[in-house]
């Protein structure tokens, strides 16, 4: 079986009813013993259809435009392209990438609150109309770039909980939108919306309310300077918990329903990143080196000492790292918890462990402090979860190589997707069948044969 992470001609094992995504790692992890040890993800792209029907039962009519940074592997790009979600993109290289897919510019829209003059030329001469603004050197930069631009403002919301802290907040106030709206007319820009965006980390879902208001208040103003609008982009941040997707829509649809109507012609529209890809994604990788550490090294300040002084604590380091599939883990909290691969029984002894990457950088640290059966050279860990913010644009820091990627799907989901008439000829030559005999070598096992 092949895994890439930048060639168009990839391939996905459809998983017999006897085989699971389990018994896929099992023999990917028994071919790298064989092979290498390299660092891989284990996709399952029907967990993408699944995530469509769920979004399309809970919150639809509002359509969802996937962040193509959340992951931008080619398997994910082309089953969101079959199902007709749309993309947000945040670079010349993000809205390549999906129109190869044939996507048509009016479901792309240019995210990025920073744009490169080049850039927006790129989006112009691609027909890319639609992108966000926030402040007025923006607007003049888009002006001079891209004629034909439609705007969406994008308004700051009060999302930020106490104790969090944000380095970078994009979004214009609502006294300010009256000057961008001036400045747009002066310079014959089309302003055609609003966005905001609530974080996944917000847990006050006031928030939404309070940002569909001002939203609101924002297409009130733009009628006084005959602007027509129509499209509200209520931004990204679902987690991917349906008990979450539910909790949102039952606090914005009512609001929807009274500030922009069906009748009103206002298009909303989403941004569901992490919601589509986080779950999708499992990373296994390998213990390169191992060696005892004194705990209170590995213990962090203020948290109680209590294991036994004779009770040995280890430091192990694996061939992935924070410049690489952990990128995230430099500004945000690792969303996973490794587990053990191999099997132990169930009263051996955890031992207090920290995990590195391979970089020997004092950045790349993991995972600060977890409990591990000891492990070895050569054991293997996974991590669930990896989907989001781990397959973009990566960092070649110390020769790093990017992990393969085996994409999978079972056959109901696959007929699920035929049944919606949305399994098309082009996605099908990228199929091979995965028996359930677990017999089979790794090469018989992940024929790429069509």
């Amino acid at each position: 079986m092949k895994g890439f992470l930048e060639d168009a001609n990839y391939s996905i094992g459809l998983l017999d009813e006897g085989a699971t995504l389990a018994d896929v790692i099992d023999n990917c992890i028994y071919e790298h013993t064989h092979t290498g040890k390299k660092a891989f993800y284990v996709g399952d792209l029907g967990k993408l259809v699944r995530n469509n029907m769920q979004w399309q039962n809970v919150m639809a009519p509002i359509k969802p435009f996937y962040p193509v940074k959340c992951n931008s592997t080619p398997g994910v790009l082309e089953i969101l392209g079959t199902l007709g979600v749309g993309f947000a993109c945040s670079s010349k290289s993000e809205m390549a990438l999906v129109q190869d897919l044939g996507i048509s510019p009016e479901n792309i829209i240019y995210t990025n609150p920073c744009k490169q003059a080049s850039q927006i030329k790129y989006a112009a001469k691609a027909g890319i109309n639609i992108m966000t603004c926030d402040n007025d050197i923006e607007l003049k930069k888009i002006s001079r770039n891209h004629p034909n631009a439609k705007l969406l403002l994008h308004i700051a919301t009060e999302d930020i909980t106490a104790g969090e802290e944000m380095n970078m907040k994009f979004g214009t106030t609502l006294k300010n939108c009256r000057h961008l709206m001036e400045c747009a007319k002066e310079l014959g820009v089309q302003i055609v919306g609003v966005k905001f965006h609530v974080s996944g980390s917000c847990k006050d879902l006031q928030t939404y309310i309070h940002a569909l208001s001002d939203a609101r208040c924002v297409f009130d103003m733009a009628e006084e300077f005959g602007f027509k609008m129509n499209m509200l982009d209520i931004g990204g941040g679902f987690t991917g918990s349906e008990l979450q997707l539910e909790e949102v829509n039952h606090v914005i649809r009512p609001l929807l329903d009274v500030y922009f109507p069906k009748e009103s012609g206002v298009n909303v529209i989403a941004e569901p990143g992490c919601y589509y890809v986080s779950s999708a994604f499992t990373l296994a990788v390998n213990v390169i080196a191992k060696k005892t550490v004194e705990y209170d090294k590995l213990v962090p300040s203020g948290v109680e000492q209590t294991r036994n002084d004779d009770e040995p604590v280890f430091t192990y380091y694996i061939n992935d790292g924070v410049y690489g599939s952990f990128a995230s883990k430099l500004s945000e909290k690792l969303n996973t918890i490794p587990e053990v691969h191999k099997k132990y029984k169930e009263d051996e002894p955890l031992f207090a462990s920290s995990l590195w990457g391979p970089s020997c950088d004092e950045l790349d640290q993991i995972v600060e402090n977890c409990l591990l059966p000891e492990l070895s050279v050569g054991d293997w860990l996974i991590f669930d979860n990896m989907g989001s913010g781990t397959l973009g644009e990566q960092s070649t820091f110390n020769d790093y190589q990017r992990p393969l990627i085996y994409y999978m799907m079972s056959f109901s989901d696959w007929d699920e997707m035929q049944d919606a008439g949305i399994a098309s000829d082009t996605l099908m030559k990228n199929f091979f069948f995965v028996p359930s005999c677990i017999q089979l070598s790794p090469e018989e096992r992940f024929s790429t044969a069509a």
